[in-house]
């Protein structure tokens, strides 16, 4: 019988840490830090995001600014609106709501936002920094596992780590942020061969491919920690993960719940990329 990895009480422990540093930082500097969150068009899923970050904002202190565009959009306009951002001195954070209508390339507005305003540390620049280890960002799901895996009190270095995904997102910065942890990692993927018997060897497994129930209890070893970073609606409309919850937790040592593990660190760790990106915009660091 596994333990559950609470990914809202580490969540909560987070943000309150961010609250109370605001708080101090606000008093000593005046300043308030602020994050721009911008959306376009009416995607019902993004709309559930950008209200989360929002109401997260308000929790530890920041100033939220909200730009709603219409879906019609064109990247001209929103490239513009970038600009603006990256020269407002209220405004430390910028995040750009994926994904956006296709008339948009979502590469050119990342790479538009100012590095230092990348939040979601997707610009070029602040990926290149999370491969060499000088960062100040981390990307906020793969530092989320991070900060969940660290809740069970298990040392990551010398651990066989297997992370299934490779996406730009998830995939390869966890991969990164466990090997800077001295973990020995395998990335597996579509084209990986006799998954199960890569997997089986994990003793920290991350699933992050986008399938339901996808890793199966033959694909586990005993006492494994097990992140589950998949958020799959199933035809009966429950959500579940990329692990089969049900058959894997009575082989780990410690297992994230979806929904409750890995989601709501996402917002979490995007608060404190925020407040790091307002100390160093104002010399505070």
């Amino acid at each position: 019988m596994a333990n559950l990895i609470d990914g809202k009480q580490v969540s909560a422990a987070v943000k309150e840490q961010v609250r109370l540093e605001t708080e101090k930082l606000v008093q000593e500097s005046g300043k308030r830090p602020g994050l721009a969150v911008v959306i376009v068009g009416n995607n019902p899923a993004s709309r559930v995001y950008v209200n989360n970050k929002k109401k997260a904002c308000e929790t530890v202190g920041f100033q939220s600014f909200e730009y709603a565009l219409p879906e019609d959009t064109t990247q001209e306009e929103l490239l513009e609106l970038v600009q603006t951002l990256n020269s407002d001195s209220n405004v430390n954070g910028i995040l750009v709501q994926l994904p956006v209508p296709p008339q948009i390339d979502d590469k050119a507005i990342i790479n538009a936002i100012s590095a230092e305003k990348d939040v979601d540390a997707f610009h070029p620049e602040n990926v290149g920094r999370i491969m060499i280890g000088d960062y100040a960002f981390l990307p906020c799901t793969p530092a989320g596992v991070m900060e969940l895996i660290d809740s069970t009190g298990v040392e990551i270095s010398g651990k066989k780590c297997v992370v299934i995904g490779r996406s730009n997102i998830v995939g390869k910065p966890m991969a990164m942020l466990l090997l800077h942890r001295s973990g020995t990692v395998t990335i597996c993927h579509s084209r990986t061969q006799d998954l199960a018997s890569v997997t089986r060897e994990a003793d920290i497994l991350v699933a992050a491919v986008g399938k339901a129930n996808f890793v199966t209890a033959d694909m586990v070893k005993d006492g494994a920690v097990v992140i589950d970073v998949g958020m799959n609606r199933l035809e009966n409309g429950k959500l579940c993960g990329d692990v089969d919850f049900a058959q894997v937790e009575p082989k780990a040592s410690w297992i994230t719940p979806v929904p409750g593990g890995v989601g709501p660190m996402t917002i979490a760790m995007l608060m404190k990329n925020t407040l790091t990106a307002f100390k160093k915009q104002n010399q505070l660091a």
